[in-house]
């Protein structure tokens, strides 16, 4: 089974939500079933069956970030000595070019688990992060296998 790469800092993000789940959302949806059995007749009592629909989401929440860490390998930026140079790499923080627009743009690399392109976390495993990695600083890199293939240029790898 392959193992789910992510960052130090997202594991620890994943493990915060477990751990509000678990200590905090836990029992309060128990409390509020609790309190809709105390209603009376729950076969027509919503207040129960919301709550009872709100425990099988956490529940399934829970049982999704137990398995994702359980299974979850923590992926650290090989430090490369000064003989060698630097490279992209899952952890890498990567600043690009798209001669298609001169934009510039800055992405990290980031497991799958993770990604969230709204915070340009992107993951391994998305085209851009394949085409890149491995390469350096002044790399022009064709971005292929998707509609419509573009070029950037490799600006800076932090």
């Amino acid at each position: 089974m392959n193992k789910n790469l992510m960052t130090k800092a997202g594991r620890e993000k994943l493990e915060k939500e477990l751990r509000e789940l678990v200590d905090v959302k836990r029992p309060e949806i128990i409390k509020q079933i609790q309190e809709a059995r105390e209603q009376g007749d729950l076969s027509e009592n919503a207040d129960y069956d919301a709550a009872k629909n709100m425990q099988a989401q956490i529940e399934g929440r829970i049982k999704e970030l137990e398995d994702l860490l359980n299974n979850s390998k923590i992926i650290s930026k090989v430090k490369s000595d000064k003989t060698k140079t630097n490279v992209v790499q899952i952890g890498s923080l990567v600043k690009i070019k798209d001669y298609s627009d001169n934009k510039i743009s800055t992405y990290t690399i980031v497991g799958s688990v993770e990604a969230d392109p709204t915070e340009n976390k992107i993951s391994n495993e998305c085209q851009l992060a394949k085409s890149i990695m491995g390469k350096k600083v002044n790399d022009d890199v064709h971005i292929k296998g998707i509609d419509e293939p573009y070029k950037i240029k490799i600006l800076e790898i932090n």
